[in-house]
């Protein structure tokens, strides 16, 4: 703890600490509370708050005491002190009047590149967002996600406001949680209520099924749309029997599913929440009329909703660009924004990580109002760094994805070509980055990323978490440029 006694020192001052051999001072973080001054430093691969004076900040921060100072951890406890102390480390809403951009930061430490990303952008960073899946692949909780946003706000001394998403959330228990711990967005996945079986399902026999629903539900949904002809946005929304039936039993449930959970949680938070609606995860594409099926719904029901995301045409696969026909995306791209634009929400793009010749369509027809979410490219760039400086690691972690790839398709739909990733035995050292240029090593490593993070030898110890981790935060300021570089593309091409 000596180390920090230097810091402690100029703290005590009132001054800014100086970077040494030892310590990496992050400048931007300095702040003075009352008679409190407290920095965040890095010493070797861990970083700590230094804190020196006195007062209720100073009396509220857990540490050890040190010259009259305190050196602290990155605790929950200690986190949760910053956001009392200091309101830019909340996260916050942000309604529908700018672009928001969900950067899933499975590691925990990719939030300081990011908001390097987006200052000076026309976006806000939603720099907590993990889905129950990814938390419980990798061991991580949604207190996790938040601490690590907290802190990265306060390293970077970012005062522009950031969000913190509950990412497609299924169950009620899952949402309370989430609201009591400070998450200003809620994605609600609809998935399980939304039926897949009815696109292969006769027309009689959808007419039949309808024809069984209670007199009251089936005169509520005949009587505003059956032969009805909505305009919108100059795009005509057209139901008749057939597709009135149909979109009745594939979103009806899943409709009063979004009903509940706005009613019951969202409009009675004590915060404004960012509310997302996903019909994104399953089998069925979303036509614009299911889309404006649901949309009208929620209006009719007085759900207000900040972002809604349909599943496109064409195929969204992880880490690599758009499979599908531009044209046809184009079009349906374009009616989707329009509805989205008639009811007043953000049109959301689900596994938005890469998809570049399809984000100047996206970022023309939402005139640059849109949600999109990112996640797994952030570590992508990660392993790349690996790769870069700490080839070895790169190349087991390479060896055991492969072996354990099947064990992720459970989970995710990838349809990688693993026979034409070249063998790594026959690539140079030098040239092993390139591999997160190729699509089907870039969806080996996306989906095997809690495998891998997770993974031990016989005794117990980590096969490549603690070395992956010590390696990036060696090479931090790579990470963070890395991140700048590939996240930005994303946003030029977007026209953030």
């Amino acid at each position: 703890m000596e180390q920090f006694q230097s810091v402690v020192e100029a703290l005590q001052a009132g001054e800014l600490p100086k970077s040494s051999e030892a310590i990496q001072v992050y400048d931007q973080s300095f702040e003075k509370k009352e008679n409190t001054s407290v920095v965040m430093v890095k010493a070797d691969t861990t970083k700590y708050l230094i804190a020196a004076g006195e007062g209720p900040l100073y009396d509220a921060l857990q540490g050890a005491v040190v010259a009259n100072g305190k050196v602290c951890s990155l605790t929950h406890a200690n986190s949760k002190v910053l956001n009392q102390f200091f309101d830019y480390t909340k996260p916050q809403a942000f309604g529908t009047e700018i672009a928001t951009m969900g950067l899933g930061d499975r590691l925990g430490i990719a939030s300081p590149g990011h908001i390097e990303t987006v200052k000076g952008r026309k976006v806000k960073p939603i720099l907590a967002q993990q889905s129950v899946r990814e938390l419980t692949l990798l061991n991580r909780t949604m207190t996790d996600i938040l601490d690590a946003a907290t802190f990265a706000v306060f390293q970077e001394g970012y005062k522009d406001g950031y969000g913190a998403d509950a990412d497609h959330i299924k169950l009620e228990k899952d949402i309370e949680y989430a609201l009591d711990l400070g998450f200003s967005f809620i994605t609600l996945d609809c998935s399980e209520q939304i039926r897949n079986d009815v696109e292969g399902m006769v027309e009689d026999d959808i007419n039949k099924e309808y024809a069984d629903l209670p007199v009251d539900r089936k005169e509520y949904f005949n009587s505003h749309y059956l032969n009805k002809t909505f305009t919108v946005q100059g795009l005509d929304i057209s139901f008749d029997e057939a597709s009135l039936h149909k979109n009745v039993l594939v979103y009806g449930e899943a409709i009063d599913f979004m009903e509940h959970v706005y009613n019951e949680y969202i409009s009675k938070a004590e915060k404004a929440i960012d509310f997302e609606i996903s019909i994104d995860e399953t089998e069925t594409v979303t036509a614009p009329e299911a889309h404006f099926f649901v949309a009208e719904e929620l209006r009719r029901r007085g759900v207000t909703v900040q972002s809604l995301a349909p599943r496109f045409c064409g195929e969204f696969q992880k880490g690599i660009d758009y499979i599908g026909d531009l044209t046809q995306f184009e079009k349906e791209l374009q009616e989707h924004a329009e509805i989205a634009k008639y009811f007043s929400y953000k049109l959301s793009i689900h596994s938005g990580s890469d998809k570049f010749s399809v984000f100047p369509i996206i970022g023309k027809y939402t005139e640059g109002l849109l949600h999109i979410k990112t996640a797994g490219t952030n570590w992508l760039e990660a392993v790349r760094v690996i790769a870069q400086v700490n080839p070895d690691l790169y190349r087991r972690m390479h060896v055991y994805a492969e072996e354990h790839f099947e064990e992720t398709l459970k989970y995710y739909h990838v349809t990688p070509d693993l026979e034409s990733v070249a063998p790594l035995n026959e690539t140079e050292g030098a040239n092993l980055p390139t591999y997160m240029d190729h699509d089907a090593s870039r969806q080996l490593f996306h989906v095997t990323y809690g495998i891998l993070l997770t993974a031990k030898d016989d005794a117990g110890a980590d096969l490549f978490r603690t070395e992956f981790f010590e390696t990036l935060m060696k090479n931090e300021d790579a990470y963070r440029q890395a991140l700048v570089k590939h996240i930005g593309r994303h946003l030029d091409l977007l026209g953030l």
